[in-house]
């Protein structure tokens, strides 16, 4: 059991204190908003109740007892002393994350871990050099306490045991953890993702499908494929060297980059930003968000454990 410290109790930050919490460590959780911190009890409460209803944790992961392994703590100093590994987890801005790795670097101890949950920028010219050997990425993904994927990413001058020592925390959590050589934006996970994104956008402006139907075609297509075989073993199984023809072929042209879609821009327009708005590609019926969250979460679950008992079929 170790002292660890999460800065910033949002949508990220709250989830990877609850997979902390779960996993035997003793948790602070800051937010420099008093409301965001406030939030905190009712959102892991959500959560437990989710995970009691799979079967995922044990009737004994009351709300009080989460209260008792998270400390929800107002104050930045009180977090972090004498915490092992502090996990930042703020606004995506790097004004904000220089001031507070400088902050960091005042109230931790030299031998501290502070890791970044930074999903595309490059933190390590942030963080003061002084902590440069014992800083790293610890990038999850959200929900954290139902998505295992963790991306463990050094810096240029990261001590190659500090990685080890994240991974192996990773891997007690749970968790996937995917040590990368070296940092690049997105990571693994994201960057595919953000191609998918790319050409779906496209298919939405040049009018070829609709939402509904390009969704449907990644679910029954796409999805029912990946969980099992990822992406490289199913091209084991459609054939290597129909691949390499597909290739020589040219058969697709990647859209060109772009940094906006008319569709998405649309949506804005109409305040129609997504399920918290109510609607956004799709009308969400006026239900509550919480409830839809809970749906959703509920609905991963139960995908995960039949992942799980069907298995994964991989290569030597």
């Amino acid at each position: 059991m170790s002292e660890i410290a999460v800065i910033g109790a949002g949508l990220m930050g709250h989830g990877i204190a609850l997979v902390l919490a779960l996993g035997g460590h003793r948790v602070r959780l800051t937010d420099s908003r008093k409301e965001t911190l406030d939030q905190v009890p009712g959102l892991i409460a959500s959560a437990l109740d989710t995970l009691r209803e799979a079967g995922a944790v044990s009737d004994e992961w009351t709300p009080e007892r989460a209260a008792q392994a998270i400390r929800l703590e107002p104050d930045l100093a009180a977090t972090v002393a004498g915490a092992s590994l502090v996990i930042e987890a703020i606004t995506e801005n790097p004004e904000a994350k220089r001031t507070l790795f400088a902050e960091l670097d005042r109230l931790c101890a030299p031998e501290t871990r502070i890791a970044s949950n930074t999903s595309y920028l490059d933190v390590f010219p942030l963080i003061p050099d002084n902590r440069q050997k014992h800083a790293l990425v610890m990038h999850w993904y959200t929900p954290p306490y139902i998505v295992d994927l963790v991306d463990v990413v050094p810096g240029p001058q990261t001590d190659p045991a500090v990685i080890e020592e994240a991974r192996q925390l990773a891997l007690g959590l749970g968790q996937v953890p995917i040590v990368l050589k070296r940092f690049i934006p997105g990571y693994v996970a994201n960057r595919i993702q953000s191609a998918i994104s790319a050409e779906v956008y496209h298919l939405l402006d040049e009018g070829v499908a609709s939402a509904r139907e390009i969704d449907d075609a990644i679910i029954h297509g796409l999805a029912l494929r990946i969980p099992i075989l990822g992406h490289l073993a199913k091209a084991d199984f459609t054939g290597i060297e129909l691949l390499r023809h597909a290739l020589a072929n040219a058969s697709y042209s990647p859209p060109p980059a772009r940094t906006r879609s008319d569709a998405v821009d649309d949506l804005v327009a109409q305040g129609r930003t997504g399920v918290m708005a109510g609607k956004g590609f799709f009308d969400w019926g006026g239900r509550d968000p919480a409830e839809l969250f809970r749906d959703r979460d509920r609905r991963l679950l139960a995908l995960k454990r039949a992942m799980k008992e069907v298995g994964r079929m991989e290569g030597e």
